[in-house]
């Protein structure tokens, strides 16, 4: 670990940080059949982790910005400890997760905010972006699997590797260069100065097209996986915690292909060529409808992760342009979280409330398809009306 490279460092600590928060969703599903939760309560769950986000968002971007990055990291990932100890205890599932992400959306806007200072120039910023991206959606893939596995043999094991991989986390973000930080920065006015960088960033055409951009797959991607828990048994006959979390890590593993593949098709240029990877991913969303086969499902769903991994990088890296010219690079990142985490807990709370009321998983396929077929059309129009082509 001595030999890692400030990028290798951030990658490394990003990569356990990560993957502890995806086996931490599987943990909190063995809670809640061990203890006979009600059907609703894993997207309730998620719905808790995603608030944190929308209520400490106007603060997260200043803390990122005025403080030096590295040491926010380290903030970020005791407080997800706190989290993990919480759930050792006995605490509520709900509550614990909830503090988990009070630690995720510390940690998110340094992580990216972090990549101008340790990168030179607009093309090493997408690579490392990219770079980010892959190892992110790894841990994923793979926090996914062992948290289903690891929870499924035990659930005190899970949650003891979990501190263990935290802990680690926070040793290699000592090794992150530290930037200066921007002390002049203040806590006061807050909440009226980040809907001040909302709007900011909303009238640029280039982070505007980004902010909704990115928002909208991580809606759609938050919906399909709580999606898959429910159609999994269902259309397929599969209840273990194991082969859930496989079948859904699929996604994942085309995520990390596409955002690998992402600067070898499109740049910070060509960034609007992204539109035409949403639209492939709404129509793989759709064909859902018809699918009862696990070889195809498992295909689809590379496939809706590898258009979603070429369409979603361009448009982080975009944002953090627009960003480091305006507002700052920490608070763009908290307005992006707050955009996208807004998306996602809307996606969440409608699932939940249609499955309390019986809606079936078809009518949640079908809509989850519909809802990213518009944000999308609203993006290409949007960015037509710009005057800019789409090539």
């Amino acid at each position: 670990m001595g030999r890692l490279s400030p990028l290798g460092a951030l990658f490394t600590a990003q990569f356990l940080s990560a993957f502890v928060d995806n086996m931490i969703l599987f943990i909190a599903l063995g809670i809640i059949k061990r203890d006979a939760y009600p059907d609703y309560y894993l997207p309730f769950v998620q719905s808790t982790f995603l608030a944190s986000y929308i209520l400490l968002s106007p603060w997260v971007g200043r803390v990122a910005d005025k403080k030096p990055k590295a040491k926010v990291l380290i903030i970020g990932n005791l407080v997800k400890t706190i989290g993990v100890l919480m759930l050792l205890v006995g605490f509520d599932p709900a509550l614990s997760y909830g503090i988990v992400g009070i630690g995720a959306v510390i940690y998110s806007p340094a992580k990216y905010g972090i990549l101008p200072f340790l990168t030179r120039g607009d093309d090493e910023l997408l690579r490392a972006n990219s770079g980010l991206e892959s190892y992110t959606i790894v841990a994923i893939l793979l926090g996914s699997v062992v948290g289903g596995v690891l929870s499924d043999l035990s659930i005190t094991l899970a949650l003891l590797i979990s501190l263990l991989l935290y802990c680690t986390s926070i040793g290699v973000n000592t090794m992150i260069p530290q930037d200066p930080g921007n002390r002049s920065i203040t806590y006061k006015n807050s909440i009226r100065e980040f809907f001040s960088d909302i709007a900011i960033l909303l009238k640029n055409p280039q982070s505007h097209y980004s902010l909704i951009g990115t928002g909208s797959f991580w809606l759609v991607s938050a919906a399909l996986r709580m999606i898959i828990f429910a159609w999994a048994p269902l259309t397929l006959g599969i209840t273990s915690g194991t082969s859930i979390s496989m079948i859904i890590a699929v996604t994942g593993v085309g995520i990390a292909i596409g955002a690998l593949v992402t600067p070898y098709l499109i740049s910070i240029k060509t960034y609007r060529r992204t539109i035409w990877f949403g639209y492939v991913m709404a129509g793989c969303i759709m064909i859902f409808l018809v699918i009862s086969s696990l070889e195809v499902a498992i295909a689809f769903l590379l496939l809706i992760g590898m258009m979603g991994g070429i369409y979603i990088v361009p448009m982080n890296t975009c944002l953090q342009q627009v960003g480091h010219r305006t507002v700052g690079e920490g608070k763009t990142i908290a307005v992006q979280n707050f955009v996208e985490n807004g998306f996602m807990f809307l996606g969440v709370v409608i699932y939940t409330l249609g499955t309390k009321n019986g809606v079936s998983t078809h009518i949640s396929i079908g809509a989850t398809g519909i809802t990213l077929l518009l944000l999308v059309s609203y993006m290409y129009i949007y960015i037509r009306n710009k005057d800019y082509s789409i090539r």
